[in-house]
């Protein structure tokens, strides 16, 4: 496990547990895949999107070509082809000229089939989303595209008729259900193994509110909590101490 695949806690001995919703995006992901579509995977922040598609993505047939593209700030249609010329690995220097620089990216996407993995697609405004779509609908691109993103990634993307249509799935990933938290979280890190089932409750509650992100961090501060107390076991006295750290 490393530190990044829980969203940037490090957290020794922490697994990847098997949720509905990483179910539901590994099927998903693969019929994507072998149809080369489309699909949009959005939701709210630490709901565990990256990491589902990132362990699906793991799983597919050994030799699928996947590249992953990660948008930080709102880019152009420019910055966009910047971007996969990166991703592609591709010799010498960028175009100049968009026209140039498209049957550049067709020609290289025309080689052998591919997935793109395009996360924080949240960033990504019409413009983006549309030029994404200009090389999909290339006959001889294909192209798997996989868009991960927040609510605003969802939006956009309805907004756009064109691109919306074309999008093969559509997967929304919510917050745990508390019957879900009492199946997984044990499964997730062994802080949490032989935890009372009412103090799992009482932390999901009280902090992490049915949030992968602030399951991990809260296991990070029980891990300390337990290391300096001595104690054998979480009790919400702990997780209360815990609690302080994340307000």
């Amino acid at each position: 496990m490393t530190a990044a695949t829980y969203q940037y806690v490090d957290l020794p001995d922490a697994s990847v547990v098997t949720t509905r919703a990483l179910l539901t995006a590994r099927e998903n992901i693969t019929d994507t895949v072998a149809a080369r579509a489309m699909m949009c995977i959005h939701g709210g922040a630490g709901f565990g999107k990256t990491l589902a598609v990132n362990t699906c993505l793991r799983e597919l047939e050994p030799g699928e070509d996947v590249r992953k593209i990660t948008f930080r700030a709102r880019p152009t249609a420019r910055a966009v082809r910047y971007e996969l010329f990166t991703a592609l690995d591709l010799a010498g220097e960028p175009p100049r000229h968009p026209s140039e620089f498209g049957r550049l990216l067709k020609t290289a996407l025309a080689e052998r089939p591919r997935t793109f993995l395009v996360d924080e697609a949240q960033w990504l405004n019409g413009e983006a989303f549309e030029y994404f779509r200009y090389l999909w609908d290339e006959p001889s691109t294909q192209l798997a595209i996989i868009f991960v993103g927040g609510a605003g990634c969802h939006t956009v993307l309805r907004r756009e008729p064109m691109l919306s249509s074309r999008v093969f799935i559509w997967q929304q990933f919510t917050r745990l259900t508390p019957e879900e938290i009492l199946e997984v979280i044990p499964l997730f890190h062994p802080v949490w193994a032989d935890a009372d089932p009412d103090d799992i409750t009482f932390a999901d509650s009280h902090a992490a509110h049915g949030n992968f992100r602030a399951w991990a961090q809260l296991t990070a501060h029980a891990r300390t909590a337990l290391a300096r107390t001595g104690r054998a076991r979480v009790d919400q006295d702990l997780l209360r101490w815990a609690f302080s750290r994340l307000a």
